[in-house]
C-alpha cells in the first residue's frame, strides 16, 4: 500500500510563492502518475494538476501558467510549485496517485487516483 505525505503548506500575501512536496513510500513511484487537487471551504475536491509516468503534465484553466507540476523519481517525491498566488487559491491540497501503472494519459479526475495524502492547508491573504 502507498503512503503519501504532503508538506509546504503555509499562508502566503497574494502575488507570492509556495512549493508543496509530496513524499510516497510503499511501491514503485516512478510507474505511477501523481496528481494535485484542492479543496475550499464548501467546496468540492478539484483537479489541480497532474504528472504521467513518463512527465507529460496536466493543468487546470485556472492555474496553468502559475502552477508547476514536476517528479523526481530518485526522491520518490512529487512537487508543486505555486507561483502569483490568489485568494481563490485558498484550499486543502492534496497529493495522490494513480490507480494503475503506466497510465498513458494521466487523469484528472478524482476516481482515476487511488491513493491520497492527508493535504496541507494553503491560505492565501489578500
Amino acid at each position: 500500500q502507498v503512503q503519501l505525505v504532503e508538506s509546504g503548506g503555509g499562508l502566503v500575501q497574494a502575488g507570492g510563492s509556495l512549493r508543496l512536496s509530496c513524499a510516497t513510500t510503499g511501491r514503485t513511484f516512478s510507474m505511477y502518475a501523481m496528481g494535485w487537487f484542492r479543496q475550499g471551504p464548501g467546496n468540492d475536491r478539484e483537479f489541480v494538476a497532474s504528472i504521467g509516468w513518463s512527465g507529460g503534465t496536466y493543468y487546470a484553466v485556472s492555474v496553468k501558467g502559475r502552477f508547476t507540476i514536476s517528479r523526481d523519481n530518485a526522491k520518490n517525491t512529487v512537487y508543486l510549485q505555486m507561483n502569483s498566488l490568489k485568494p481563490e487559491d485558498t484550499a486543502v491540497y492534496y497529493c495522490a496517485a494513480d490507480r494503475v501503472r503506466f497510465r498513458t494519459v494521466a487523469g484528472t479526475e478524482v476516481a482515476d487516483f487511488g491513493s491520497w495524502g492527508q493535504g496541507t492547508q494553503v491560505t492565501v491573504s489578500s
